[in-house]
């Protein structure tokens, strides 16, 4: 990357816009904050501004036998205060671990608040520097703070992260623990943070450049968050398509959009994926965005594809009863969330030598007198047939038949996001997503970008033998096997429509898709993809 690769600044976040919603219900257009962030090298004590943020380590804060910091920069702050912050941070039994916060109106600096964010033992991965800009955007909202800087205690916290991406980590933090989906309110209230300065961690074009990409990023994860915080009401597959079409508009220097209509669909065969969206009143779109570097040869080619169901109610096989869901099922287009997500990033960063394919069977899975029974027939696009034994098992359905599609472009790597079964969630937990490949060389690259990301993956096996559940007696297979091993059997069905000679991840993000405590979205996946993709661009 260099610093021409990225473009102005545009909105975060897009307003979904339907003429007759059921419920009469329009997102209201809320303009995001715009905050200035900069990388200075100043005295701490000489910083002014309305909120002094301290990243500190538990062993920053080892006091002497007086009671006094040993740490150079928590000595020199204490000193300026009058040992108030030792006081402080006494008398609340603050100790520097994780998630820890003290943050106090302290006469003599230029700062009217200073505050201690705790770190933890030690602070060396992303996640430990983005929920320090998390703490620090929840600290400004609070104290109202139109001005802030962080600044690390130890010198020793980027040793494992470059200062620049330590910085960027931050900034993203801050970003996301500043926003607050506010769309669906009738009232709402407006962070007043216009500026943060990172201090400590040096200056210049490189950092600079860091913070961009992170406030880039950033912004592609809210309007990920927005797609699925978004009700099926106004999020419907005609809704996402134009979502997807307003990307490709904003940046169609590098991006064109290409939506594939029920009957174009039906002429490329795609029997699996319009099973799934026979039943309902809203029409399937299937959306397909191109990437194209603006200048340059093109030496790799590359498909993301989430699975992009505005609405699941499970079909036939309705969900009911406690723990079925239902009323979540809004984010079953979460893993097309994320593909756009990464879209809309990667359309301003312009990275060269790739080609990327964003592409999305979307559709609702509804029950109506013309839609799918359990223990129909649909036949997908390369010519397999799958009985349905179930028919709230229809990501899969869908996805198969994009995964041909994404085949038939020529890429050579398939990376597919879908929230796909609840046993992944069984498996993992919340935080976790559940990853799936034949393809060591392609695992090694994804992790490599998720620890650059913060997001967390775990890789699952491919058990071949279990297989052996997903056969049918008058097709070529079932789309369900028994429930052990549930997320290993949908990872096994989607094999089926990918080409042996593409490298192939399928992403199962059915727990982190949804952040549980504030039941809102997480934008989860954006991050990753787009550093995966840079990881295989020439920039």
């Amino acid at each position: 990357m260099n610093d021409s690769s990225f473009t102005k600044q545009e909105s975060c976040s897009f307003v979904l816009f339907m003429a007759h919603t059921l419920g009469l219900t329009q997102p209201a257009n809320i303009e995001l904050p715009k905050i200035s962030f900069a990388a200075k090298e100043i005295d701490v004590a000489e910083w002014k501004g309305d909120l002094l943020a301290v990243g500190v380590t538990e062993k920053d804060m080892t006091k002497d036998e007086n009671s006094k910091f040993q740490n150079p920069i928590l000595k020199k702050l204490d000193g300026l205060l009058g040992s108030l912050l030792a006081e402080a941070s006494f008398e609340e039994d603050f100790t520097g671990k994780a998630g820890q916060s003290l943050v106090h109106r302290l006469p003599g600096l230029g700062s009217k608040r200073v505050g201690l964010f705790g770190l933890g033992q030690s602070a060396s991965s992303p996640a430990a520097f983005h929920g320090l800009g998390e703490a620090v955007a929840a600290a400004a909202k609070t104290a109202q703070a139109s001005s802030a800087a962080v600044i690390l205690a130890s010198s020793e916290c980027p040793s494992v992260m470059s200062k620049g991406n330590t910085a960027a980590a931050i900034v993203s933090g801050t970003v996301l623990g500043l926003y607050e989906d506010n769309r669906y309110k009738s009232e709402s209230k407006k962070p007043q943070l216009k500026s943060l300065d990172i201090l400590g961690l040096g200056t210049g074009p490189e950092i600079e450049k860091k913070i961009k990409y992170a406030e880039v990023v950033s912004c592609a994860i809210i309007f990920g968050r927005e797609l699925v915080n978004s009700p099926a009401n106004v999020l419907t597959p005609a809704a996402l398509a134009a979502e997807a079409s307003k990307i490709a508009s904003l940046y169609s220097d590098v991006l064109s959009a290409n939506i594939l209509t029920e009957e174009q669909c039906r002429e490329l065969k795609m029997g699996s994926y319009l099973g799934v969206a026979a039943a309902s009143a809203n029409p399937p779109h299937f959306i397909h965005l191109c990437y194209k570097p603006p200048s340059g040869s093109v030496k790799t080619k590359l498909a993301l594809v989430g699975k992009g169901l505005t609405f699941d109610s499970g079909g036939y096989n309705i969900k009911t009863g406690p723990g079925s869901s239902i009323e979540t099922m809004k984010v079953d287009m979460g893993g097309s969330a994320a593909v756009f997500g990464a879209a809309k990033a990667l359309g301003q960063i312009k990275p060269s030598g790739v080609e990327v394919h964003f592409i999305v069977a979307s559709c609702e899975n509804m029950i109506s007198g013309k839609g799918m029974r359990p223990g129909d027939i649909v036949t997908a696009s390369n010519g397999k047939t799958i009985e349905v034994n179930n028919t709230d098992a229809e990501g899969r359905l869908t996805l198969a038949d994009a995964l041909v599609y994404a085949c038939n472009q020529g890429v050579e790597k398939i990376v597919d996001l879908a929230t796909l079964t609840g046993a992944c969630v069984v498996a993992l937990g919340p935080s976790i997503a559940g990853v799936f490949t034949p393809n060591d060389d392609l695992a090694k690259e994804l992790f490599q970008a998720s620890e650059a990301s913060g997001e967390k993956l775990w890789r699952m096996p491919l058990e071949e033998s279990y297989w052996e559940s997903m056969k049918s007696g008058v097709a070529d297979m079932v789309n369900t096997g028994g429930r052990q091993g549930g997320a290993i059997n949908a990872a096994l069905f989607l094999k089926q429509f990918v080409d042996e000679k593409v490298k192939w991840m399928h992403i199962d993000m059915a727990g982190p898709v949804l952040n549980d405590k504030k039941h809102v979205a997480t934008g989860f996946g954006i991050s990753t993809l787009v550093e995966w993709v840079l990881k295989n661009s020439s920039s």
